[in-house]
């Protein structure tokens, strides 16, 4: 079951190491642990490869974008360098996890970026600091992790619930998951389609999202060509909460993102 999350994490964590993307992608706990093994889906130390990334712009008047992005990643036996986000492993068991996350995210909305943004308040990148855990059991991975913005910019929290299922068969993997985002009212406003009075006009009025709950679901897929290859495909979609998705400036009523790539070790 370790060895099978770790899939999840390779090609992720290429996806977040651009500044460009605006894309929110979440895909439950990323691995706890990898493998030093030519078959697994990841192995122990540095992966190098890139992405493409196509997805749903969340603000109107924003275009929906494909990117192509080059990156690196990090597994260790406690540190985890995943593209825009570490991880810490101060205690893993065969049932358990805990440890300690930080990530940075990346802005999202620049008013330049469109005349119907125009008089918003560009929304800039954050330093988001927590904890989390998983519980490993024979049939599912199930995370819980806490953070917060800890550099004064949306100061705002956020708290996933995730379940991951997943299925293995010699190099290939499939691995369904679901669960819930619950941002706090700061978080979600500064990021996710609040307006304020200052940026409200006679098209755009005001908007309060208050707390907001979006469950997400995703599937993942990998594939060990060789001891040094491996491919990915997956897909992930949040359900905005009918606060977010109500929004004047939001587009859409979720957030749909496809990623494909490949990866080297050595």
């Amino acid at each position: 079951m370790t060895i099978n999350r770790n899939a999840v994490a390779v090609l992720t964590a290429l996806v977040l190491t651009s500044a460009c993307a605006r894309a929110d992608v979440d895909l439950g706990s990323i691995d706890i642990l990898s493998r030093d093994n030519p078959k697994s889906p990841v192995p122990k130390g540095f992966v190098v490869g890139g992405v493409a990334v196509s997805g749903q712009a969340r603000y109107e008047a924003q275009d929906n974008n494909t990117w192509a992005i080059p990156g690196a990643l990090y597994f260790g036996d406690q540190l985890m360098y995943l593209g825009d986000r570490a991880r810490y492993y101060f205690h893993f068991d065969d049932n358990f996890a805990v440890y300690g996350y930080g990530r940075y995210r990346f802005g999202n909305l620049d008013p330049d970026d469109a005349d119907a943004l125009h008089g918003m308040h560009k929304r800039k990148g954050e330093f988001e600091a927590g904890v989390g855990g998983t519980l490993i059991t024979p049939y599912a991975l199930l995370t819980a992790r806490f953070a917060s913005d800890v550099t004064g910019r949306s100061n705002g929290q956020e708290l996933l619930l995730w379940a991951d299922f997943p299925i293995m068969k010699d190099n290939l993997l499939v691995m369904p998951g679901m669960g819930m985002m619950i941002r706090s009212d700061k978080m979600a406003n500064y990021y996710f389609g609040g307006v304020s009075s200052a940026e409200a006009t006679p098209q755009r009025k005001e908007w309060d999202t208050g707390t907001t709950f979006s469950p997400m679901a995703a599937v993942v897929s990998t594939y060990r060509f060789s001891p040094h290859w491996m491919g990915l495909f997956a897909a992930n979609y949040e359900f905005y909460d009918k606060d977010i998705a109500n929004s004047p400036i939001v587009q859409h009523n979720g957030e749909l993102y496809v990623i494909a790539g490949v990866g080297y070790t050595w």
